[in-house]
């Protein structure tokens, strides 16, 4: 197991460290004397951090590629901001040296009990076909064994093995509740919607070495593969009206909501808008759970900048906890306690003290 992770990054500023990434990007730049330099992206299970090597570039140039991984030697430091790696030294790992597990993050989350959550919220469709259809996409072994390793995203949000099914299954939770305040709205067919709105993620997104994407989801991108895989299954499922068929495609091309987030159509029914919503919080409340967790041990509140919200964030649970006092020292004598006493009674000043805070 790795020692060093890039979530630990905020410990090691400044301090050179040695440790093994998978290399996410690679790219070869010239510098502005024309030689050239290398530009990465290595990624761990508990992130990603752009890479540079300045020096000794042309021994090293062909000795690996994208997906491989490599034991680096480099500066850890700040750049605009944001944590970097300057790279002295590096090698391609043989693969005896790889333990997968350092390299791919996975939900805590039991992944047996998510998919039966899954199956239980379709059980109680009243929609039959709706419930056939979304019992056929389960039942369906390939998809079935995908949907439950799949990433959600490759970055964004719910970026780990595990991460589309525990999006959806969080989805399905928060839209049978908002279903329970708006009578109006149809939950079969909201919860159908959520269960296809990603599901072509699994033929988007390469998960084997790194999170990347695959040719095909680099060409066509999620939403037209589910379109594919929908027309599919609708084909085993008799009898499915016409109409039911045309209100899931909507729920599939609008769920980004708005024309510049790569939406063909803007949500024009109750149960669209409300996909597009829930989607989008479930997708920021992830993000901020995990930059939350990444930057665990700033003694700060604040996190750093939030590419994909555009922001620092408040941890508001950190802001709100007072340090804790440290425990007491059982050794301690009652000559030593009457000795602490004495010395606070002759203190000239007293220490002013917050209403809901220690001193």
């Amino acid at each position: 197991m790795k020692e060093f992770y890039i979530s630990d990054c905020t410990r090691h500023e400044n301090k050179i460290i040695t440790s093994n990434f998978v290399v996410v990007s690679k790219q070869i730049k010239p510098k502005k004397t024309g030689e050239p330099y290398l530009a990465l992206t290595l990624g761990d299970r508990s992130g990603q951090l752009e890479a540079k090597m300045w020096d000794n570039v042309e021994e090293v140039l062909n000795a690996f590629e994208q997906d491989d991984f490599l034991k680096i030697k480099g500066l850890v430091n700040k750049y605009k901001n944001r944590f970097q790696l300057t790279i002295h030294k590096l090698r391609r790992l043989g693969e005896s040296e790889i333990e997968f597990s350092d390299y791919l993050p996975k939900t805590t989350r039991n992944i047996d009990e998510l998919w039966q959550a899954l199956t239980d919220f379709v059980a109680s469709f009243q929609n039959p076909h709706l419930r056939s259809l979304v019992q056929t996409f389960m039942s369906d072994p390939e998809i079935a064994a995908a949907y439950r390793n799949a990433p959600a995203a490759k970055t964004l949000h719910h970026a780990y093995i595990g991460g589309l099914l525990d999006h959806v299954v969080s989805l399905f939770r928060s839209c049978d509740l908002v279903c329970r305040n708006y009578p109006q709205v149809n939950r079969d067919l909201l919860l159908t919607g959520a269960f296809l709105h990603d599901i072509g993620k699994i033929h988007e997104l390469a998960y084997n070495r790194s999170f990347s994407y695959t040719t095909r989801g680099q060409l066509l991108g999620h939403m037209i593969i589910e379109l594919e895989m929908l027309q599919a299954k609708l084909a085993l499922v008799p009898d499915f009206p016409p109409e039911l068929k045309t209100l899931l495609e909507h729920l599939i091309i609008s769920h980004h909501g708005e024309y510049e987030f790569g939406s063909p159509k803007l949500p024009m029914f109750p149960e669209a808008l409300l996909l597009h919503y829930m989607d989008d919080l479930d997708s920021k409340m992830e993000a901020m759970r995990a930059q939350f967790e990444r930057e665990a041990d700033l003694e700060t509140p604040w996190t750093s900048y939030n590419a994909s919200l555009g922001r620092p964030l408040l941890n508001s649970s950190k802001f709100l906890t007072p340090k804790a006092a440290p425990p007491p020292d059982d050794s301690s004598s009652l000559a030593d306690a009457r000795g602490e006493a004495e010395r606070a009674s002759e203190s000239s000043e007293e220490t002013p003290t917050l209403p809901g805070f220690k001193a």
